[in-house]
């Protein structure tokens, strides 16, 4: 990850900066990301799949009620693969020991920096409190597993699969709500957590003008430089989109034109403009 000791005074608690330093003020461009490690890969499909679910749960479909159960599922088992809970204390230690270094650098806008520390403790506190064992009342609901065990069958949360399932659809939507928040619950120290980390860690950084030359671009790290997200930017409205390949070391950037479905994107043959950021 770049050194958030010297980067993140810069762009996001500096006195002389006056925009609130979660908010991207680049909104004429596309931005496409990269995790770099297997723990940010898994903060991402979190934060993904924890958006879709919060969407679809204020829709009255019951459409959008099974995608929101979809979601949920998906949740549990990325959860299931690891210790993902220690490793978000992890991260969260890690961010509150770096902003310990800031409190006496008169760059530093110490308001900012004691609302993320506040906002950070609140998080660590949560996740504390919901203990090691928390997915078990999700793991433990026949509903969920009768549901989950079915998912897996194309189709097979028919109804005529599924009379309970379909009878519970069936129920007024603020009564599916209730149940889904209640669901929801479990999780949430865990995804807002993790969302939380990734809105710090992606505003870590100012971006970087550069030029991919024939559509290539290829960038080294410095030894011991411990990045996280690779974030590309491009500017809206062209055909464009980058393929990424690479890790904390290095990594090379391909862009490619888009045409069609029916056409493979080819790399472009011209230099390319864009924005980086390496978290």
């Amino acid at each position: 990850m770049v050194n958030l000791v010297h980067n993140i005074s810069e762009p996001s608690i500096q006195k002389s900066q006056q925009r609130f330093w979660y908010q991207d003020s680049d909104q004429h461009h596309q931005t496409y990301e990269q995790p770099l490690n297997e723990r940010m890969r898994t903060f991402l499909r979190l934060e993904f799949l924890y958006s879709q679910m919060l969407a679809n749960t204020d829709i009255e479909e019951q459409w959008a009620t099974r995608n929101a159960i979809t979601n949920l599922l998906e949740i549990m088992a990325v959860l299931m693969r690891g210790d993902v809970r220690n490793e978000i204390l992890k991260e969260v230690d890690r961010l509150l020991e770096l902003f310990s270094h800031y409190q006496n650098i008169p760059s530093v806008d110490s308001e900012r920096l004691d609302v993320l520390n506040t906002n950070l403790m609140t998080k660590r506190n949560n996740l504390q409190n919901i203990g090691s064992h928390y997915l078990n009342s999700l793991k433990n609901s026949e509903f969920l597993s009768t549901i989950k065990h079915r998912a897996i069958i194309p189709g097979g949360t028919c109804e005529f699969d599924m009379p309970e399932y379909g009878h519970w659809l069936r129920q007024p939507y603020k009564r599916r709500q209730k149940d889904l928040f209640h669901w929801i619950s479990t999780i949430k120290p865990i995804c807002e957590t993790s969302s939380e980390i990734l809105l710090i860690i992606r505003n870590s950084t100012e971006k970087m003008d550069k030029v991919a030359k024939e559509g290539m671009y290829q960038h080294t790290n410095k030894q011991n430089q411990q990045n996280q997200i690779l974030r590309i930017s491009l500017e809206d409205g062209g055909n464009l989109f980058p393929e990424i390949s690479g890790n904390q070391q290095r990594f090379t950037i391909r862009f490619l034109e888009w045409s069609t479905t029916d056409n493979r994107a080819m790399q472009s043959a011209k230099d390319v403009k864009f924005k980086i950021s390496i978290c």
